[in-house]
């Protein structure tokens, strides 16, 4: 399964860190140099989470982003309690 979000499509990206010495020239040096450079990754913050999908509740890789922006729509917990929901789905 890729690192990748079901819904956003979010994914893991690469760049660079770099790192320099020297003092500034507005301090009165040489300027900055890079003294090394290597590679590094960005991940997105993804999380296991059951979710429904075509009406059926499937775990899904999820980006954080995707559950505050309300794209995961999550299946009830119980069969129980949720008498005036039922209600309502059952109405429409």
């Amino acid at each position: 399964m890729p690192y990748e979000c079901h819904f956003t499509g979010k994914k893991t990206t690469f760049g660079k860190t770099r790192a320099y010495s020297g003092q500034k020239i507005t301090k009165g040096g040489f300027g900055l140099k890079t003294t090394g450079i290597s590679r590094r990754a960005f991940r997105p913050n993804l999380q296991r989470v059951t979710a429904l999908i075509d009406g059926t509740p499937q775990r899904v890789t999820v980006s954080a982003k995707a559950v505050r922006m309300g794209l995961v729509v999550k299946p009830l917990k119980r069969k129980y309690g949720y008498t005036r929901q039922q209600k309502e789905a059952a109405g429409h």
